[in-house]
């Protein structure tokens, strides 16, 4: 695993980062200069890698792309894959990205002032393009198996990594690089604050992102990038490769419904789907990673589609986007992450901000504080525009 997110660049940071309860969202008063209703936002650096890659590489490079770049760097490291492995197999390269905002602004700004295309640059199409990120990470790491962009709205990481476990169980890949990246900047996400999306609780950045609780008014924008390596069992005992988790089951649906607003028949029958692939039972599933971004009418579909599925507070159930914000298209994998986190050092990071239950919150077990708890498999629930549903469950592999 690798993460680059507003919680920490490397996994120790992100552990301790859930642990302690810790909020990556700042207000950015540049939102504020541009129009935005809201001025919230999750902080996360931008990487400069002037001394690992050349300029060359890094004109072709958005800024998502730079996130992804980094976690995967350290996915693949910490996977024991080094550059010799990669260029002698075929690795799959499986990740999620749904915009790329930016670039595209700068080229038509440039355009409409200096009426000349060819100062946009030559990495201005490969930057602005919705596949920049496999194209980057497939030619920097010369991965020479399937090299394909994820493109579900806010479910896209979560489909990667199902995507990829379907590859591979059907043998045709031993590996996949698999991930969620998101670009955080006020042009990503402009046309979200135009339409009421954003939480307006400026005076407390850290207490406006409000999963389940009943005065959530809505989410607050975040990004990163979040890259696991998933691999064919026998693949990964023969390399000798430090095996943290299984995917047991992916589920998915559409709701085939409203663009914007979900309904609970879609989240549910994924989740059903996802538990019926995993061939365990429900009671086995010892933790529940919730897709609820603070907004009023997702966080209660969720709630009871997950209440339809699992009946009242049989498992702790919580968002840690209570943590980070919404990370959007990078959302599906850090989930993944942070779970596999948790449930690697026995705890289940707070629900932060979870004061009031509504009446759909309040049938769940949605615990407000640290939780102390040994699990062994857990279910992450990732959702998207259009009605695109992803649920993953993951199980812990002690060898």
């Amino acid at each position: 695993m690798g993460i680059y997110s507003c919680l920490g660049t490397t996994l120790d940071e992100v552990r301790d980062s859930l642990y302690a309860g810790k909020s990556g969202i700042v207000s950015d008063p540049e939102r504020k200069e541009m129009g935005f209703r809201s001025s919230l936002t999750a902080y996360v650096p931008e990487p400069d890698l002037r001394k690992e890659l050349s300029r060359s590489q890094r004109v072709f490079m958005p800024q998502q792309a730079k996130y992804a770049y980094c976690a995967t760097r350290d996915a693949l490291k910490a996977a024991g894959i080094d550059q010799d492995y990669l260029n002698t197999h075929e690795v799959g390269l499986l990740y999620g990205n749904d915009s790329s905002t930016v670039p595209v602004v700068n080229s038509v700004d440039i355009m409409r002032e200096k009426k000349d295309t060819t100062l946009c640059g030559s990495g201005a199409i490969f930057q602005s393009m919705n596949s920049t990120v496999t194209m980057n990470l497939g030619c920097i790491f010369k991965l020479k198996g399937i090299n394909l962009t994820v493109s579900g709205a806010c479910a896209s990481g979560s489909h990667a990594i199902g995507l990829g476990a379907l590859l591979i169980q059907n043998g045709l890949q031993d590996i996949v690089v698999c991930g969620g990246a998101q670009e955080v900047n006020p042009f990503a996400v402009g046309s979200f604050d135009g339409i009421s999306a954003f939480s307006t609780r400026e005076d407390n950045p850290a207490a406006a992102s409000r999963p389940f609780d009943r005065d959530r008014d809505g989410l607050v924008p975040g990004g990163g990038a979040a890259t696991v390596i998933i691999e064919d069992y026998e693949s990964a005992v023969r390399r000798g490769a430090p095996i943290i988790a299984e995917v047991l089951g992916y589920g998915f649906s559409s709701n085939g419904d409203h663009i914007s607003s979900p309904n609970v028949d879609g989240p549910s029958r994924s989740l059903e789907m996802a538990v019926r692939r995993s061939g365990i039972s429900k009671s086995e599933i010892g933790y529940i990673n919730a897709h609820a971004t603070s907004t009023p009418v997702g966080d209660a579909n969720e709630a009871k589609a997950i209440f339809n599925v699992f009946g009242e507070r049989t498992v702790e159930v919580t968002s840690t986007k209570s943590q980070t914000g919404h990370e959007m298209w990078m959302a599906g994998a850090s989930e993944v992450i942070y779970s596999i986190l948790m449930m690697k050092n026995d705890f289940i990071a707070a629900s932060l901000n979870f004061e009031n239950p509504d009446e759909d919150s309040a049938r769940l077990l949605i615990p407000g504080r640290l939780v102390h708890k040994h699990f062994d498999t857990f279910l992450s629930n990732s959702f998207g525009f259009g009605g695109t549903n992803s649920s993953l469950i993951i199980r812990n592999l002690q060898l």
